[in-house]
């Protein structure tokens, strides 16, 4: 399906303010960029860069005052994302070098603490795609989903303490679980068409059968056309911008996903 995707956000400066941004989705196996739109208001000058996970990263100083970023994306991704149940776990010795950092804990992801957990939870289930599915049906059922209500990140041990959160939360336990059974899990953050209420997303990955596989504790099912705009270890990698010195205001952010009826030319 072709998506049309788009996130603005308006931010009041006290002083000039060094600024990292990543709000720009690559074309890859599973979506492909056709037309991009990205404006700074006032202009300033950008640099970009790729970061160690292939994030495309803006660096920039924003200007005292009001100041926005306007993004939008036409974008082809597939109606749902795939399944494969029974897909077998990958050993450590035999799996891609690129996929290792997803194996270690992390600050929000704090694995080391879920080896016990994870393997009661995946009790007599299939190792791989399986097990991961244990998972995400135990994060489901034990812990309450309230989007809107995250502004603090939480880790995987607070939120399964608490028993609530959001899907960047969530996700976290699933990466935290997947990670304490040797399976590489990494967060996700973009578009998914048609959420409720309608805001970015967190999701996660995990390297099972030889590829990375979409889980989401968040949603019934995986149906609906995903885009990626940022993958790492946790949400410490993937914030959309990131400021450096004083505080500063985010006065609005408005993100809105919907299909187009075909390609966009």
């Amino acid at each position: 399906m072709w998506l049309h995707a788009s996130c603005f956000l308006d931010f009041n400066i006290p002083v000039p303010t060094p600024f990292l941004l990543m709000l720009r989705p690559r074309s890859g196996w599973q979506q492909w960029v056709a037309r991009e739109k990205y404006v700074l208001s006032p202009s300033v000058p950008a640099v970009e860069f790729t970061d160690m996970f292939g994030n495309l990263c803006q660096r920039l100083v924003a200007p005292t005052g009001y100041f926005s970023v306007r993004t939008s994306v036409d974008i082809e991704t597939a109606d749902a994302s795939d399944t494969a149940p029974g897909a077998p776990f990958v050993e450590v010795q035999q799996l891609p070098d690129e996929t290792l950092p997803f194996l270690h804990p992390s600050r929000y992801c704090e694995s080391d603490r879920f080896t016990e957990m994870a393997a009661s939870l995946v009790a007599g289930w299939a190792p791989g795609y399986d097990q991961c599915t244990a998972i995400v049906d135990y994060i489901r059922n034990s812990i309450r989903y309230t989007p809107g209500r995250g502004q603090d990140i939480i880790s995987a041990a607070e939120l399964n303490q608490l028993g609530r959160g959001v899907c960047r939360d969530m996700a976290h336990l699933g990466i935290a679980c997947c990670r304490a059974l040797a399976i590489p899990a990494r967060m996700v953050v973009g578009y998914l068409e048609a959420l409720e209420p309608m805001d970015l997303h967190a999701w996660f990955e995990a390297y099972v059968g030889n590829r990375w596989y979409t889980f989401d504790p968040t949603q019934v099912d995986l149906q609906g056309g995903r885009v990626a705009i940022a993958f790492g270890r946790d949400a410490a990698d993937v914030a959309i911008y990131t400021q450096f010195g004083a505080p500063l205001e985010l006065k609005s952010m408005h993100v809105n996903v919907e299909q187009l009826p075909g390609p966009p030319y």
